[in-house]
Formats: structure tokens, sequence, C-alpha cells
């Protein structure tokens, strides 16, 4: 009898446990928040620090005006498969065509013209160009002008909108690519469309302004949280903040806040940035000033979302859960935030601080698609110094740079070339040839022979090969990217240069341990003269210096590449004609990819007598040498090509800042000055 009460008393136990979890699941898959759908991907980051920011409502507590989900896109049946033509691409490469402007166009709208009729993408014929491009007027009344005539339905057409207010082009788009500033998610087609930033009317045209972050930790004195003001200007609030801070329609105390309405770039370590469209305009700013923006439930796309990984610079908060976002931000750990604000500042810099910049990195992103497998990979996108500054037209491993050797784990091979230029008349530098030959490095010397005279029949006998180039007489030959040189690293070498063999191989071991930089004997620096009120530069000993002479100079075979494919033609034109430019040029090139000093090795006091001399005799004129200022190693700032290397044409190592018109062509392909 007791048996059974017993289990009668574990059987009521076990159904009334069994009726528990009846009655609790259903009220469990409430609690819960179903999960989205798959749609395709928006390239929004996510949040970064997840276990900080649980949910804690109830989907039915939720406002009513949350967001809704998104509409079919405008001619949703585009892809990149189906409305672009890659065959038109196979022929001259890729190449653009722009539309001339139809009538009255903004200042922003001329210099994208402007830029892209400097790049090296442009052409002039339409039936070379794989890829046309509109530019869509601001038109007030919303009217848009007429098609063109080679629109052909939109195919191969990418039409720009440089702001939200521009005209409604969506019943005559076709299969035209659409490239809009802040692009709305609910029409915003990934993988065919462009996101861009933004811009204001004044934003730099070449160069780009400079990121105002003073130091990546943040300083005691900062304010934690800065928030966009409708009227312009940003409020900050310390860390004793509450949610109240960007949420209305609590009646908890706000806590201490102070208002900047006169203040273009906030000052705090987080922005709030609210959905809205309009205020995407505050992105750029957050970028420039090294504030890591917090985009709070935004509605419409971060630029250039195909390729930059936003999830390294920036937050995507729900606006709906305020406690949470902030008390997440105040835990971050300082190691996040510093890795944030780095990212931030190098994106800024890299692909937004210029208008130029900005259509260079779209049409980019376009030829990243047509060349599919070729394209460059994430790393190059998002690692220093950037997609525009990695061509593809040299690779896209990033084992093929000399900025990656570090992440990738690797060291540059163990051999070099040696290209000698030879260009005044003169017996052949045998001794030399000699000399660099019998490294143990040395796999390979190059004759680049420019001279008037005939190269001569026969070369001194040596233990690799010897191949002799023939040159056009132009300085800028010495730069250009051979297919005889096979490997990583290049000896740079004048005729008149005097090494020893242990010097070359020094100088080639320390450049193994810095690939990205360069490596040599002689060195320049450049000063500020107050007496001529003008920038020099001086081949005096000194312990400072910012340049190495490419007469005796270890770099990388990439930078042949850059000089030849990337600088601006006026500029190699005006090296050739100005051959003591050349140092200038090479030197600032280097320092504005990799934002380093070159590095200097010893070298015999009886050889820089004689370098000295020799330069004497070439000139043919006294050399004025002038002293400088600095720290060891400075790195030069870009600015200065346009004085350093201008109609003075460098007299005795000083140029004057008389006509730099053609220089300043310079700055938009490279940005501003590198900063030590």
């Amino acid at each position: 009898m007791q048996s059974w009460r017993r289990k009668s008393l574990w059987l009521a136990l076990l159904a009334s446990w069994l009726l528990g979890l009846l009655g609790v699941f259903p009220l469990l898959r409430l609690a819960v928040p179903a999960r989205p759908q798959a749609r395709l991907p928006q390239g929004w980051p996510r949040w970064l620090d997840a276990e900080l920011l649980q949910s804690f409502s109830q989907p039915e507590e939720l406002p009513e005006d949350a967001p809704q989900s998104p509409k079919a896109p405008h001619s949703g049946s585009c892809s990149w498969g189906t409305c672009f033509d890659t065959s038109k691409c196979r022929g001259a490469g890729f190449k653009v065509f722009a539309y001339p402007a139809a009538g009255p166009i903004s200042e922003t709208q001329r210099r994208i013209l402007a830029s892209i009729e400097g790049s090296r993408y442009h052409t002039l014929s339409p039936a070379e160009a794989c890829l046309h491009l509109l530019l869509s007027p601001d038109a007030p009344d919303g009217e848009c002008s007429p098609v063109p005539p080679q629109w052909n339905g939109g195919k191969n057409h990418l039409v720009l909108r440089l702001h939200p207010a521009s005209c409604s082009w969506n019943f005559q788009l076709g299969q035209a690519m659409v490239a809009e500033a802040s692009p709305p998610v609910d029409t915003f087609r990934p993988g065919f469309d462009v996101a861009l930033p933004l811009l204001p009317e004044a934003h730099p045209f070449r160069g780009g302004a400079p990121g105002q972050l003073q130091q990546h930790s943040p300083h005691p004195g900062v304010a934690l949280l800065a928030l966009a003001e409708e009227r312009g200007g940003w409020r900050t609030a310390g860390t004793d903040s509450s949610a109240c801070f960007w949420d209305g329609h609590c009646e908890q105390d706000r806590g201490p806040e102070q208002s900047h309405p006169g203040s273009t770039l906030p000052n705090a370590t987080f922005c709030l940035i609210p959905g809205r469209r309009p205020d995407a305009l505050r992105f750029l700013q957050t970028l420039q000033a090294g504030c890591i923006p917090v985009l709070l439930s935004p509605r419409w796309e971060l630029p250039f979302s195909e390729v930059i990984d936003w999830t390294k610079a920036a937050i995507v908060a729900d606006e709906r859960l305020p406690f949470q976002v902030l008390a997440a931000l105040q835990e971050m750990p300082p190691t996040r935030v510093l890795v944030l604000r780095q990212q931030a500042q190098f994106l800024w810099d890299t692909y937004f601080s210029s208008v130029e910049k900005v259509i260079h990195t779209t049409l980019e992103i376009i030829q990243d698609r047509i060349l599919g497998a070729s394209a460059h990979p994430s790393l190059l996108w998002n690692s220093p110094p950037g997609a525009l500054l990695a061509l593809s037209a040299f690779s896209t491993s990033p084992s093929d740079f000399p900025f990656y050797y570090l992440q990738q784990g690797s060291r540059p091979a163990g051999k070099f070339n040696a290209l000698i230029w030879v260009k005044a008349p003169g017996q052949p530098p045998l001794k030399l040839i000699q000399a660099v030959a019998g490294s143990q490095h040395c796999a390979k010397v190059l004759v680049l022979w420019s001279s008037e005279k005939p190269p001569p029949l026969r070369w001194p006998e040596i233990a690799v090969p010897l191949i002799v180039i023939e040159g056009h007489r132009k300085v800028s030959d010495r730069f250009f990217p051979y297919s005889a040189i096979s490997t990583d690293a290049i000896l740079s070498l004048d005729a008149h240069s005097s090494l020893s063999t242990s010097e070359v191989d020094f100088a080639f071991v320390v450049w193994q341990s810095f690939p990205e930089r360069m490596v040599g004997f002689l060195t320049w620096s450049h000063f500020w003269d107050e007496a001529r009120n003008g920038w020099g530069y001086t081949a005096k000993r000194a312990n400072e210096f910012s340049m190495v002479l490419t007469s005796a100079a270890f770099y990388h075979r990439y930078y042949h590449t850059l000089f030849t494919h990337s600088l601006p033609k006026a500029l190699r034109t005006l090296a050739d004609e100005t051959p003591t430019c050349v140092d200038v040029l090479m030197n600032f090139l280097v320092a504005a990819v990799t934002k380093l000093p070159p590095i200097k090795v010893p070298y015999g006091k009886q050889h820089q007598e004689a370098r000295s001399l020799s330069v004497r005799m070439e000139e043919d004129r006294p050399a004025q040498l002038w002293e400088g200022w600095g720290r060891k190693g400075r790195v030069p700032s870009y600015p200065l090509i346009q004085i350093l290397c201008c109609r003075g044409r460098g007299r005795g190592g000083f140029g004057r800042t008389e006509n730099p018109a053609t220089l300043l062509l310079f700055l938009g392909a490279w940005g501003p000055g590198a900063r030590a």
C-alpha cells in the first residue's frame, strides 16, 4: 500500500512537471525575439561587444515606429552578372568616359569631373570606354536632364548622385548602376550600386584635409560622448550621463552636458549619430576628428560598404536600447577604443579626405568587380596604405607588396638586382660593377645605358648575369618597372657611385629588416630658410636628414610601378627636365605611401667627397649648401615637392616657390604630407 502511494506521488510530480514545460515554452518563444530572415548583405558592422549589449525587452514592448522590413529595391532584377558587360573592358582595360555637364553644375560636381579627367582611368573616346559615367544634376524642381545618346538602356553606365535631393532617375535607370551619397537601405542594391559618403560643398578637391586626432588613447579631460544636433554643432557629455542624452522621451536627469553649436568637429571618444539620412553628413566629421562613430539604427548604407570592413572603425547600435548602449560604451576596453580610433583615422586619410580620393575609390571598386578573382583582397582595402596605393597592375597578393611582410609572417628573398644608370659619356663603371657583383646577395646586374655614345661591346667577367638595357636618355627611365628585374630588392646606382662589397652587403641586410623603406648611403635634408622665405635642401653632413639619394639606395621594386603608373605625367616630365628633383620625388613617393622616413647606412668619407665633387662637375655650377633642421630621419612632407622642385630647378640645392602649379597635380594622387 505504501509502495503504491509512493508511485502515485512520483507520477503526479512527473505530470505536473510536463504540464509546466508545455505552458512555459510558448512564453519563452514570446520572450525571445524571432531570428531575422536571411537577406542580402548590407555591409553593416555588427556590435563589437555583443556580450555587453544584451536585450532585456519583450518584442511587444518595442516602440511602434521600429524600422520596417525593407522594400523591394528599384530595378531589383539587375545584378552585376546580368546588367554589366565585362567584355567591353578586355581590350583597353578599365577606361571611363565621363559625359560633359549639360548645364550649370555645383563646385563639388565640377571637382568630380576634373578628378575623373585627371585620373589614369579616363578616356576621351566613348567607344573605347568600359564604363560611361553620368553625373546626375542637382535639379531643385526634381526633373532630370535627358539621357545621353549612348545610353543603351543604362548598360555599363554609372549614375553619380551626390546628394539625396538629386532628381529622380528611378523610372529610366534601366540597367545603370547608381553611386549615391548615403543611399537608403531599402533601395540600395548590394554588389551593384555603390554607396558614397555625403560630401560637404567645401570638401577639399586634392590632397585632403588631415585627420585631427592628436592621440589615439582617450584623454582624461575629453568627453565620453558627443551627439550631433539638428541645428548644427555637437553636444558633449561625460561618463556620468544618462541614456536621456539622446532619448528625449525619458524624464530622468540628463546629467552635465555642454553644447558646441559652432563646432564642426567633435571632441569626444564616441560620437552618436542619429539614423536619419540627413545626419549622414556628420559621419565624415567623426572620422576626421578620430571620434568613434556610433550609428543609432541608421537608415542609410555606409559608404563603400562593399570593400570597407566597418566593424573595425564604427559601431551600429539600436536606438531603442539606450541604457544598454550607454553601458557598453562606458565599459569598452581601452584596447578596443585604440583599435577603432586608429582605423577611423586610416579610413579618413585613405578614402574620404578629398573629392578625388572618393571618386578614385568608387572607380577602383568597379574595377575590382571586373577583375573578379584578381581583385584586391579585403586586407589590402582595410590595412595601410590601402587599395588605392596597392595597384592591381602589380599584384593583388599581399605577400608581393613591401607593406605586408610582417602581417603575412614572411620576409623578402635574400637576393637583389643592381640597376646602374649610365648617362654621362665616359668609361663604363667597370669597378662599380665588379664591387656590386661580388656581393653574396647579388643575383643580377642591369646597366641602363642612357648615354649618347653606344655601349661597349665587352664587359667585365662577373659571377652573375649582366644585362644592358637601352634607355631613352631620360632620368625617369631609371624608375621604370623593367621585366628584367627579377627580385624584390633593387639597388639603384649611378655610374659615378663608389661602393665597396662590404657596404653593399650591410645595406642589403638592413633593407631586409625594413623592406617598405628606402635604405641609402647619401642623404639630404629639407628646411625652411627665413632669409629667402622658401624651402631649401642641403647635402651637408649633419645629424638630421629627410631624404636618401637614389644614386646609391635599396628599395622595393614595387615603387617603380607606382612611379610609372600612378604619378601624374607632369611630375615625371618635370623630373626629366630637372634631374635633381627625381631624388625628391622618389623619396616623397615612398614617404606618402609608408608614412615612414628613410634609413641611412654608414658610408666611407672618401666616397662622400668623391660624390660631392662629381655633383658639382655635373651641374657645372657652384653648389650652395644650406644647413637643415629637425629630427633624425624626418619624413618629408608632400606639399614640399611643389616648392623644392619648381622652376628654380633646385639651383645649388635651393628651390624657390615661383610657379608650383604643375606639381599641385601630385597632391591629389598621394594626399597630405606624412608626419614623423
